[in-house]
Formats: structure tokens, C-alpha cells, sequence
């Protein structure tokens, strides 16, 4: 059967259904007062507060209130008639008494409220008896819709170590039922997952902290929120929403030295700038939290400098001045860590600091015979006969086996005539007389060589003066003519 033909059937309903049955529903109706919106509009008509549950589902139409008009005598002459919005298609009047019925199912969501007119007409005259009554009959809410969670998942940052009672976020969701009326949109929020670190306050739902957590046992968390309507109370729909929280660091650790003692060695041969070696303090704070600063304190920090590397963290010590294993074998240095940044709320953790100690040994390396002085600088005379003795050179190993020494003269062939030198005690001598009026100044370069180990050389250089003797006679420089006259008196030049 279509709708054209369930209409009149629905019509002969209303007008058969027992009158006991209309009352019975007009006196229900009665005891709801949170709607009277309708308005009386003209004197003559009579009626109640027209409401209509919404998602009623009836195989009879439903009764809803009655328009009357004050000239109706009850004879059967007047004949009321509904127009507007969704009349004969949702409502249907007895034309006889002005009784109003739904015949379909409502939502209150789609529409709130219809806006119809009732007539009053004379069946004789067909003619209106009253003036057309606008009023509106108002769909009621009933709980059909669940909240929602519109913008979850949600993700959300707290300090770590925050007070009992900080804010984390705020979770909305919405209901679509009429929050004006009853209950059914009224949402009651409550923990479902993540006690006993969370809290939710059950109005608004705002997340705070219950307890102070630390990010270095745990550093995430996830909570489940429930929104629940009508007040929590029976037959209430509810929706959930998980909310991932993450504890952002604090600088509440202080730096820890893995050892209370470090072992490292350096080569006596190292550089200055040559790494030493590698400590590292431990830090549970991350980024600028764990950022530290190394030194060196006493001891050792003339010798030995250490620097932060800011990626890793770790103090690099390097070697500030060169060390010989024949003067000292071994140094102690004390190395101090600090914290760059320290947050005054944890300073009662602290002291954001550690100390450890580094013994670095020096490592003895095969070093190449030392000169007493780098330059000599010897005199001889002129004309002294060969074998004459120019000076003495003096190497030594500095290392603990002392090996012997060679000595020997790097010179071109013009010198190679005139020293020579004497390799076990570096004694140096003429090997023919020198002139000063040819050189004044001979220049030399002395090796030492260990015995043991041949590579191991060194140069000194060796620079001698030879001194002048009266070993030449006066000479003229050129042969002078004179002339004199010879009438020149005595005396005259």
C-alpha cells in the first residue's frame, strides 16, 4: 500500500479512535511545561502547548494536543483544517473536533520545529468562522545520538616532574541531542585508562597530572577518555578518545663519570694538540638538559687542556706541552664536569657536577742524541798550523739506555780541507792554516748519531771565526810619481 492510499486510511483511524485513548495521551502530554512556545494569536481559538516526541515509531497516528475554536458548538458544523509545514503529509487534524496527530516518525536533529495554520470553516457557508491560527508544534529530544570526539586522537606535552594538579589538555566531544532539554546532551567525562598518573575533571575535561612522573623511567603515555551522556545515568551512549601524552625533559640529573679513575698514556714524541684520550660523563636529561662543560683543575693543567665535544658530549684531553719520559713518567690530573644549563626548581637534586681523576703515563720513545747548545760559535787564528784545535761539540741520548755517540761534519768540498772532526768526542781541528784575509768566517753543520740506532740523528750548527795576525806588510795601494821645482826652498811640499 503507497502513501496515497495509507492517507485516508490514517484519517478514518483518527476519526474512529477512541476518545478515551485522546484523552488519556492529552493528559501525558500536559505534564511536559519546558515547551510553550506556541502563542495564541487570536481570541476564538483554544489550545494546548503542542509537542511531538521525536523517533516515535507507531503503526497509529499519535495523538498530539487539539485546536478548538470558542464558536464550536459541537454540532458537527465546523470542519477544521490543517495547512503549513508538513500538514496531511506528518500531521493530520479531525476536522470534527480539532484533534492533531503525528503519522510519521520525527527527528529533532533534522528539524527542530513545524509551523502550521488551522482553519475553522463553516460546512454550510464553507466559509471561515474564526481568523486562520499560525502556531507551531514542537518536535521534543529524546538521547539518539552518542558523543563524539571530534578532533582525536590527541597528542599532548607536559614537563616531567610538573605538580600534582598541572593542566595537559583539554578533550571536547559533542552530542547532537537538544542541550536545552533533559539530560541528553549533558556530558559527564571519566579516566577509563591511565590512572593513577591522570586525572579528568568530569565537566570539562581538562587532563591534569595526579602524580609527579619522571621522564627517565618513562617517558610516554597513553590515556582513554570516556564521554558519556545524560549525566552517567542508565542507558547513556558513550564515546572514548585516546590521548597520547609525552613527558618533555627537565635538567634534573646531574652528570655521572662512568669511573671514579681513568688509565691513559702519551708518547713522549706526541705534539702539542695530539689527543690524549676520551671521558665521558653520563647524563639521563637529553638536549640542552645533559649539555656540560670539562676541566681540569690543579695539577696538570699546564701541561694537559681538555674540551668539550658539544655532539657527543664526551671531554677530549689533549696534550698542552710536550712531556719527556726521562723528566717525569707520570701525571695525576683531577677533571671536573658541570651541567651548562642548571634549572634553579631542581637545584635540591644537585650538585649538577662530578669530579674522577686521569692517570696518563708517558711513554718513552727512542729520541735522537740532544746537542748541549743548538749553535757553537769557536775562534782560531789565522795562519795556525794544522791539527790546531777549533772547539769541542757535545751530544748525548737522552733516553735511559744512554747509547754512545758519533759525531761527523756535513760540509761542501772547500770545507772538507779545512776541519775535520773527531767522531767519538766530538773534538774539532784544523786541517791547514787558515787565511782570514781570504774568509773571516766559516760556517758548520755538526751531526751526532746514536750507535744503537742509525736513524736517529741531530745537527747542531757550528759557526767559527777566523782571528787575524800581523802576517802582512804594509803596501801601497798604487806607485806615486813626484816632481819638484828647482828653485823650491826648503820645506816646501
Amino acid at each position: 500500500m503507497n502513501s496515497s492510499e495509507l492517507l485516508p486510511l490514517m484519517v478514518m483511524l483518527v476519526q474512529l479512535w477512541p476518545c478515551s485513548l485522546m484523552m488519556q495521551n492529552h493528559s501525558a502530554q500536559n505534564t511536559d511545561q519546558s515547551f510553550t512556545a506556541v502563542r495564541r494569536v487570536k481570541r476564538g481559538w483554544l489550545w494546548e502547548p503542542l509537542l511531538v516526541t521525536e523517533e516515535q515509531i507507531s503503526l497509529v497516528p499519535v495523538y498530539i494536543g487539539q485546536l478548538k475554536s470558542d464558536l464550536d458548538k459541537q454540532d458537527g458544523n465546523l470542519k477544521y483544517v490543517l495547512t503549513g509545514e508538513g500538514a496531511e503529509s506528518t500531521f493530520i487534524i479531525d476536522e470534527y473536533n480539532g484533534t492533531i496527530y503525528v503519522i510519521q516518525k520525527l527527528d529533532r536533529e533534522q528539524k527542530p520545529f513545524y509551523t502550521l495554520k488551522a482553519h475553522a470553516i463553516n460546512r454550510s457557508t464553507q466559509l471561515p468562522v474564526e481568523p486562520e491560527l499560525e502556531f507551531i508544534i514542537r518536535v521534543r529530544d529524546v538521547n539518539d545520538h552518542e558523543p563524539q570526539f571530534l578532533d582525536g586522537p590527541y597528542v599532548a606535552t607536559v614537563p616531567e616532574m610538573s605538580p600534582e594538579g598541572t593542566s595537559v589538555i583539554q578533550v571536547t566531544a559533542t552530542d547532537g541531542d537538544d542541550p536545552s532539554y533533559g539530560n541528553s546532551a549533558r556530558l559527564i567525562y571519566s579516566l577509563i585508562q591511565g590512572q593513577p598518573y591522570f586525572s579528568v575533571e568530569p565537566k570539562t575535561g581538562v587532563i591534569r597530572m595526579a602524580s609527579q612522573m619522571d621522564r627517565e623511567t618513562k617517558d610516554q603515555y597513553l590515556v582513554i577518555i570516556q564521554a558519556k551522556d545524560m549525566v552517567g545515568q542508565p542507558g547513556a551512549f558513550s564515546a572514548t578518545a585516546t590521548v597520547t601524552i609525552n613527558l618533555s625533559d627537565v635538567n634534573d640529573n646531574p652528570p655521572k663519570f662512568q669511573q671514579r679513575l681513568y688509565y691513559m698514556s702519551v708518547s713522549e714524541e706526541a705534539p702539542v694538540g695530539t689527543t690524549v684520550g676520551k671521558i665521558f660523563a653520563e647524563d639521563s636529561d637529553i638536549g640542552d638538559n645533559a649539555a656540560m662543560n670539562y676541566s681540569i683543575e690543579g695539577d696538570g693543567s699546564d701541561v694537559f687542556d681538555i674540551i668539550t665535544n658539544n655532539e657527543t658530549q664526551e671531554g677530549i684531553i689533549l696534550l698542552k706541552k710536550t712531556v719527556d719520559y726521562e723528566r717525569k713518567r707520570r701525571y695525576s690530573i683531577q677533571v671536573k664536569v658541570v651541567n651548562k644549563y642548571i634549572d634553579e626548581r631542581f637545584l635540591k637534586e644537585g650538585p649538577f657536577e662530578d669530579k674522577t681523576i686521569v692517570k696518563i703515563n708517558v711513554e718513552d720513545a727512542d729520541e735522537p742524541p740532544v746537542f748541549t747548545s743548538e749553535n757553537y760559535v769557536m775562534e782560531i787564528e789565522e795562519e795556525a798550523m794544522s791539527g790546531s784545535l777549533v772547539g769541542i761539540v757535545t751530544a748525548r741520548d737522552p733516553d735511559h739506555g744512554d747509547s754512545p755517540v758519533r759525531y761527523s761534519i756535513v760540509q761542501s768540498t772547500p770545507l772538507k780541507r779545512l776541519f775535520s772532526i773527531s767522531e767519538h768526542n766530538g773534538t774539532i781541528i784544523t786541517t791547514k792554516p787558515l787565511d782570514r784575509e781570504i774568509a773571516s768566517w766559516h760556517n758548520l753543520t755538526v751531526t751526532a748519531t746514536e750507535t744503537r740506532n742509525p736513524e736517529k740523528i741531530s745537527e747542531a750548527n757550528v759557526y767559527v771565526q777566523v782571528l787575524d795576525v800581523n802576517d802582512n806588510a804594509p803596501e801601497f795601494p798604487k806607485h806615486y810619481e813626484t816632481f819638484v821645482c828647482e828653485n823650491a826652498v826648503s820645506g816646501q811640499v
